[in-house]
């Protein structure tokens, strides 16, 4: 079953979250309905980036890389691999 690391990002608050799912768009609305404690207070989101995995274990290395990028190093990976 295949796993996705994906990045929002708020533009009123300009802030970014990264999370992993194996069903994105649920997960985005339920980030943009409030439900989810640490991205409520933020919405509306926008998926900038999803990138598919195979495993979940998998998705959850690549997020903890994502997570310790700066915003810098993360906007570049944003601009090669995010959604055009």
């Amino acid at each position: 079953m295949p796993y996705y690391v994906y990045i929002l990002y708020s533009e009123i608050h300009d802030r970014f979250y990264i999370g992993q799912t194996d069903d994105v768009e649920q997960r985005v609305v339920r980030h943009n309905r409030g439900y989810e404690k640490a991205t409520s207070a933020y919405v509306p989101w926008i998926v900038k980036c999803v990138i598919e995995k195979s495993s979940r274990s998998e998705a959850v290395l690549l997020e903890r890389k994502l997570k310790n990028l700066n915003r810098q190093k993360l906007s570049l990976f944003i601009a090669k691999y995010g959604i055009k």
